[in-house]
């Protein structure tokens, strides 16, 4: 017996920085790019602050009043974001995400494949990624590899303000499945709280 398509998988990675810094994520294929916009924002851990759009062969798609408010002339017309399901792409399509105007952390989304699970999912979830993303307001990717020169050097002068700065410890290879997977899921959850900060590991020395 033939079974509809209901969950896809995507992998979001963040432009400009290497080792790339990435996530897996499986959702349900009934979900549109604001419960994406969502879901990205879960998978790695940012605040959702900022203004954030999605472009798409060429056109830009999001909170329509507020990024009509925030344009320039000039910039192509605004699409509403929920418009737009994640079933309406093709599998191997690519589009970007760019989450915070200031700093411009552009992420790369590709659809790997489509699914038919048994049972619909309802939320969403992590399977895979690496790599802590930068803190928020680090000032983007060159201030963020600012960032990590200050935070390697303790005979910096800028060092101990920095890591107070950033909760006190900060390690950009740091990524926890079980973590990640479990923000995914509660991703829709009405005021959804976010770590401030990385969180320590409970064996780490200064």
């Amino acid at each position: 017996m033939f079974k509809a398509i209901n969950a896809v998988q995507i992998h979001v990675s963040l432009d400009k920085i290497e080792p790339e810094i990435w996530r897996r994520l499986v959702l349900p294929a009934s979900w549109n790019l604001d419960e994406l916009h969502l879901a990205i924002q879960a998978a790695f851990n940012w605040w959702n602050y900022h203004l954030h759009e999605f472009r798409i062969g060429g056109l830009r798609y999001g909170d329509v009043e507020l990024l009509t408010e925030d344009a320039f002339d000039g910039d192509p017309r605004v699409f509403n974001s929920r418009d737009v399901h994640l079933r309406d792409f093709e599998e191997g399509a690519t589009f970007s995400y760019l989450y915070d105007f200031g700093d411009s952390w552009r992420h790369t989304i590709v659809v790997e494949e489509f699914g038919a699970f048994d049972v619909t999912p309802k939320h969403g979830s992590c399977i895979d990624g690496a790599r802590a993303r930068p803190p928020e307001d680090v000032g983007g990717v060159p201030g963020y590899e600012r960032f990590l020169e200050i935070m390697s050097d303790k005979a910096d002068p800028e060092h101990a303000e920095t890591k107070r700065w950033c909760g006190g410890h900060f390690d950009p290879e740091w990524f926890d499945l079980a973590v990640t997977d479990k923000d995914v899921r509660n991703a829709l959850r009405p005021s959804v709280k976010r770590r401030l900060h990385q969180p320590k590991p409970s064996q780490k020395r200064d």
